[in-house]
């Protein structure tokens, strides 16, 4: 169990998309490192009110407790009690324009005692649906976790990433997966390595084919009310989010991930035949993209 090499991919990721992040904004990220008094700390990437990127933000972090929370130890209640330690990279990136979508990747990993496993993924969350962007976002999921894997992956992303009280996926999926830890350390690190190299080649050209389309008001009052989902689902259900905030991590760095505008409204239904309807229709369903 090497976590030194862990953490220096880690670091050395968070460094390579901010810079790619950057070359495709144009402004820069501002680091914010920060100790946590229980042990460890991290350092917070963000940019915000860029020409692309409302809200950007890619965390580092590598944290340690005495004692796991509850949120890591319901399905594992021989390790309650036990010395911790996590330490992974999280991003959150939202455009302004409504035709970029948002996107989410995690990579980490947790080790308690002699016990370890790995996790991660990452899933698109599109304001308007371009089957193209789609097929090419899961197509570089597979590749990313091999073709045995990805049907297994993919499934737990939909599932996971669904909001049980609306009856709704948040987002059209991508990978997911948690407590990997078979066959072995190297095998399970080296796909974590591949998941966080793949994030770019899979988010970046959506990103240029999308970013120069005109949007008005109207999209924006819609990216603005899906946005509530994001929400909703990071505060309601995301593991990660009730992690950090149950074991006393920077409060700053895990909300990160949530948007700077967003809205609700009541029992609203998007008008039959619009794009907005498409979305609902053609894309928060799980489907083989590939």
């Amino acid at each position: 169990m090497n976590l030194a090499a862990v953490h220096d991919f880690f670091l050395g990721l968070q460094a390579s998309i901010v810079a790619a992040l950057e070359r495709l904004d144009g402004g820069a990220f501002r680091a914010d490192a920060w100790t946590r008094a229980e042990g460890g700390g991290g350092v917070s990437r963000l940019l915000e009110g860029g020409k692309l990127f409302e809200r950007a933000g890619v965390n580092f972090s590598r944290v340690q407790g005495a004692s796991l929370p509850p949120s890591a130890t319901a399905a594992r209640p021989q390790l309650a009690g036990r010395a911790w330690e996590a330490m992974g990279v999280s991003l959150v990136l939202h455009p302004e324009n409504p035709y970029v979508p948002t996107v989410h990747m995690n990579v980490r990993c947790f080790a308690a005692g002699d016990a370890w496993w790995f996790g991660g993924g990452m899933d698109l969350t599109p304001y308007y649906g371009f089957e193209e962007d789609a097929r090419h976002f899961h197509a570089t999921c597979r590749s990313a976790v091999g073709d045995a894997l990805h049907p297994k992956f993919k499934r737990w992303c939909d599932e996971y990433f669904y909001l049980k009280h609306r009856q709704e996926p948040r987002g059209l999926g991508g990978i997911f997966f948690d407590d990997l830890n078979e066959p072995d350390f190297e095998s399970c690190f080296a796909l974590v390595r591949s998941v966080g190299e793949y994030f770019v080649p899979a988010y970046a050209p959506i990103v240029e084919r999308r970013c120069a389309t005109p949007f008005g008001e109207r999209e924006r009052d819609f990216q603005a009310y899906r946005r509530g989902r994001y929400v909703e689902f990071n505060l309601v259900y995301d593991r990660g989010t009730l992690f950090g905030l149950q074991s006393g991590g920077r409060t700053e760095a895990i909300l990160m991930s949530l948007p700077p505008r967003v809205a609700w409204r009541y029992d609203w239904r998007p008008q039959v035949g619009t794009p907005e309807a498409r979305l609902y229709s053609d894309f928060l369903k799980p489907r083989d993209w590939v």
